[in-house]
């Protein structure tokens, strides 16, 4: 795939931690796709694995997780012809810029990060990979030279970061008066109403609170869920089921049928139900044909794999060249 200079260079990556569902979808996946087609962007889209050993530290689960995410991506649309799609450790440099920033920065500003400080007050025992791991995230961000990043609200402090730590290395290393950059300074795009998706508690849709809707989920798997949103009405409106339904459907669509099952709770759920499954069928039945051919899903990861170190390995050696350990 050959690179254009009048593209943007879009970059994003997911842990591979298990199944995807709609709120990461919505959030962020979505997001992806429509990029992508815009036909404005150069993208990136990475395999975060790397990031998942703080949680997940057995290798079959990993492998089996890796693979799960390439087919998601796949899946939901994504064109390896347009996008390049990637393991992050495929490309080492992005664990030597990371230590390349760690002496460059202090443990009270990484104190600061929302992961860092969520652990500590929930008084877990935090490894290095957790308390460091926004180095590696600006380092992942950074290392392509990076314009735009599509994330969730709650995930701008990653951009800021990488943006900091931009500036620092730049101010550091490059020389004043040359007007010499190393690193752009990445901005972040956050799509406003679906930034953050409710689950079926009426909470953040989080996997680690188990109240998730799966993408690629079966019929009965959609209805069990759907029929254990909790609801809290207002004005007549289950407003945990509205805000999911407001998801698949136009809220004018929507004031319809709300209007004619006012109060009929379980009405509005199977309504919910069949929306969710007409949306999801097709995404699970193209990621069923995908799994099929494995070869070819770990075809797109070797030559994604290959194009983005090319890039990472030419952006390292003027990341060497600044700091003076090229010979």
């Amino acid at each position: 795939m050959k690179e254009s200079t009048n593209k943007k260079i879009l970059f994003s990556g997911v842990k591979p931690t298990g199944r995807p569902h709609i709120g990461n979808y919505f959030g962020a996946m979505k997001q992806f796709v429509d990029l992508e087609k815009s036909g404005e962007n150069l993208c990136y889209f990475m395999i975060a694995d790397y990031h998942a050993l703080n949680l997940i530290q057995n290798a079959s689960e990993m492998r089996e997780n890796i693979l799960g995410v390439a087919l998601d991506y796949l899946a939901i649309g994504l064109d390896p012809k347009k996008s390049i799609i990637f393991k992050q450790s495929d490309v080492s440099a992005h664990t030597e810029l990371a230590w390349i920033f760690d002496s460059i920065t202090t443990m009270p500003y990484l104190m600061r990060a929302h992961a860092f400080k969520d652990a500590e007050a929930k008084n877990k025992e935090i490894n290095v990979g957790t308390f460091n791991y926004p180095m590696l995230m600006a380092a992942d961000i950074l290392l392509y030279d990076t314009d735009i990043v599509p994330v969730g609200q709650d995930q701008k402090q990653h951009v800021e970061i990488s943006r900091d730590t931009a500036e620092k290395f730049n101010r550091t290393f490059c020389k004043e008066g040359d007007g010499k950059q190393v690193f752009k300074l990445p901005e972040p795009i956050i799509l406003g109403d679906v930034a953050v998706v409710p689950g079926i508690d009426g909470q953040k849709m989080s996997k680690s609170y188990g109240n998730t809707i799966p993408l690629f989920a079966s019929y009965e798997e959609i209805k069990k869920a759907v029929m254990g949103i909790v609801t809290d009405s207002s004005a007549g409106i289950p407003k945990n089921v509205y805000a999911i339904h407001k998801l698949f459907r136009t809220e004018s669509e929507l004031a319809k049928i709300y209007k004619e099952n006012e109060g009929k709770y379980k009405a509005l759920k199977e309504a919910l139900i069949e929306d969710i499954e007409a949306f999801i069928k097709p995404l699970r039945e193209k990621r069923a044909e995908l799994e099929k051919n494995k070869d070819y899903v770990l075809e797109v990861l070797r030559d994604g794999g290959k194009s983005a170190k090319e890039v990472a390995d030419k952006k390292m050696e003027e990341v060497k060249r600044s700091i003076g350990v090229n010979l």
